[in-house]
Parts: structure tokens; C-alpha cells; sequence
């Protein structure tokens, strides 16, 4: 196994790069800087990172106002704070204009840990994938983070980054080139076929070594984009597999698992749908393992769920 990286370090880092590039690139933070890891642009580019404190809502009319002036801003915060605090002016002065504005959630879902359920987010991605113009994206490692961080420079209208504090194994190729829209099957064949996003997609493949050994074959794809979904390449897999299993570190209502179901009830295809996330609950203290644990969202629980899902859709 690789060694472990937190996905906001690589965001960190890729966000330094672009504003070596360009300099129509901001940064803003609500006083998370070193948590969010904007600190190493603030050290870099002092003239272009404003610290708005504990204003996440001015922070973001600040940002809608630069981005009107050809600016390209990233917005910063917590997750939890980020999308939540924040919803209306997200919504009024960034999406319904349409403005270049890079929202970063940081430190997102169950693995933000011990802080508890008023730091968690896991309503995050249901909160942006809901607003029109909206790109929404959760990468799956630091390869993915990076390659992702860079592409938004470029990308039209307001973005959703969705990075974490949890420490996760690469899993995406050395040579890997991140598209938006565009989802990657990381391993193909077999009966059931696991659709994962962010910290998930390692778990989900620690959960196919699992099931290989109870003798069933799992396709995994990471969905790194889940707005705008790669519909093909979703319906494709599903037509190949008799049950789809969908994983986040998110409630299952509003995010990928929604998404899913989404694309497939308008589809021709038979395969059965399993949502495996938050079932519908907030968050609580614990440790990041511990927590992912309670809600089955570690391999040996996945593999499990996704075992009994098979059997009993067999039976039926």
C-alpha cells in the first residue's frame, strides 16, 4: 500500500501551483487557514489570500464581488460551514450568476471525527448538487485532488471541492488526467458493480479484495464527478451487473446514492440498487475509524452488506 494522504494537503499544495500560473487566482478563508491548508498560498502570495474570519457568509459575497471583476476566487471552509452557513448567498450571488467562484469544502463527512455532528457534513453534497450551474466534486486521493484543483483554474461557472482530513491510500493511476463529468472504472467484471466517491473508493476496494474471496466478482468505479454525472458510463455498468451498490460518506438521501437512483429509474436497466452511506441521521463524536465502523462504512462491513444484498436479490 501506498502511504497515506490527506486530501486537503493535496489541494494545499495544487492550489499553490495555480497561483504560480496565474495571477488572477485568489484565496479567501473564514480562519481555517491551516486546517483548510491555504496557509501555504497565504505564506506565498500574502497580496492575494484574504482572511475573512469567522464571516463565511461575507467570505463569499466577497468572492462573488472578485469573481465579478475577472477574478478567479477559491472559497474556503469547512464543509460543514461552507455550504451550510453559507446556502443563500451560494445560491443567489455565485450559482444563479454564474460566476467562476471555487467553493472548498474541507474537512468533510463522518471522518471529521471527534468534532461531532455540528462539524460533519453530510448534507454537503446534497446542498450543492441541488443548485442549477453547480459542478460538484469529491475526489478519491491526492493524484485525483491534485489533477482535480488544477482543472477547476479553467472550468466555467461556480465549482463545489469537496476534500477531507482522512488519510487514504492512492488509488487512481500515476498518468491519471481528471475530466470533468467523466467517471473511472477501476476494476471491471463480475455480478455486482460498487459506484464510490471520495474516502469511499479505497474502502469500496478493500471491500471487492473481500467479496473476491466469497467468490463474488465486484466491477468498482469512482465517481469523482457527481455533478454533472457520467450517465453513460453509469448506465453502461449497470446494464453488466444484476445489483448496484452506490458508497459515500454522506447521507444516502440527496448525494451519490440519490444520483444514482436518479439516472437509473429513467434507464432500461433491471439492476437492483443498493445505498450504502448515513442512513438519515447526523453525525456524533468518535474517532474517524470508529465512526465509519457504526455506520458500515469499512470494508469488512461493506463487503458484508453488499454479500446479503446479492443473496437476497438471488432468492427473490
Amino acid at each position: 500500500m501506498t502511504k497515506l494522504t490527506e486530501t486537503r494537503f493535496a489541494y494545499g499544495d495544487a492550489l499553490l501551483k495555480l497561483g504560480g500560473e496565474n495571477s488572477k487566482i485568489v484565496v479567501l478563508d473564514a480562519d481555517l487557514y491551516k486546517s483548510t491548508r491555504t496557509v501555504v498560498f497565504k505564506e506565498t502570495y500574502p497580496d492575494r489570500f484574504f482572511d475573512m474570519g469567522i464571516s463565511e457568509s461575507d467570505m463569499v459575497s466577497t468572492a462573488a464581488g472578485l469573481a465579478s471583476t475577472g477574478l478567479i476566487p477559491y472559497c474556503n471552509s469547512f464543509a460543514m460551514f461552507l455550504p451550510g452557513v453559507c446556502y443563500m448567498p451560494i445560491r443567489t450571488q455565485i450559482a444563479y450568476p454564474q460566476l467562476p467562484v471555487r467553493l472548498v469544502g474541507s474537512s468533510a463527512g463522518l471522518t471529521q471525527g471527534p468534532d461531532g455532528a455540528s462539524h460533519q457534513s453530510l448534507e454537503d453534497i446534497s446542498l450543492m448538487r441541488g443548485l442549477p450551474n453547480m459542478t460538484v466534486l469529491s475526489p478519491a486521493d491526492d493524484i485525483e485532488t491534485t489533477e482535480m484543483t488544477l482543472a477547476t483554474a479553467t472550468m466555467p461557472g461556480p465549482v463545489y471541492l469537496r476534500v477531507g482530513r482522512y488519510p487514504v491510500p492512492r488509488v487512481m493511476p500515476d498518468d491519471y488526467r481528471f475530466q470533468v463529468g467523466k467517471a473511472h472504472i477501476l476494476r471491471s467484471g463480475g455480478e455486482v458493480a460498487i459506484l464510490a466517491t471520495g474516502h469511499m473508493v479505497w474502502k469500496a476496494l478493500e471491500a471487492a479484495d473481500l467479496l473476491a474471496q466469497a467468490h463474488i466478482a465486484a466491477t468498482v468505479v469512482n465517481v469523482s464527478t457527481i455533478k454533472p454525472l457520467d450517465i453513460s458510463t453509469v448506465r453502461a455498468v449497470a446494464g453488466q451487473v444484476a445489483l448496484v451498490v452506490t458508497v459515500e460518506e454522506h447521507n444516502i438521501i440527496g448525494g451519490l446514492g440519490s444520483a444514482i437512483a436518479e439516472c437509473l429509474a429513467e434507464s432500461a436497466t433491471r439492476a437492483r440498487l443498493v445505498r450504502l452511506g448515513v442512513k438519515d441521521v447526523f453525525g456524533e463524536s468518535g474517532l474517524a475509524d470508529e465512526l465509519l465502523e457504526k455506520h458500515g462504512l469499512q470494508p469488512q462491513c461493506l463487503a458484508a452488506s453488499i454479500e446479503t444484498a446479492c443473496t437476497h436479490f438471488k432468492d427473490r
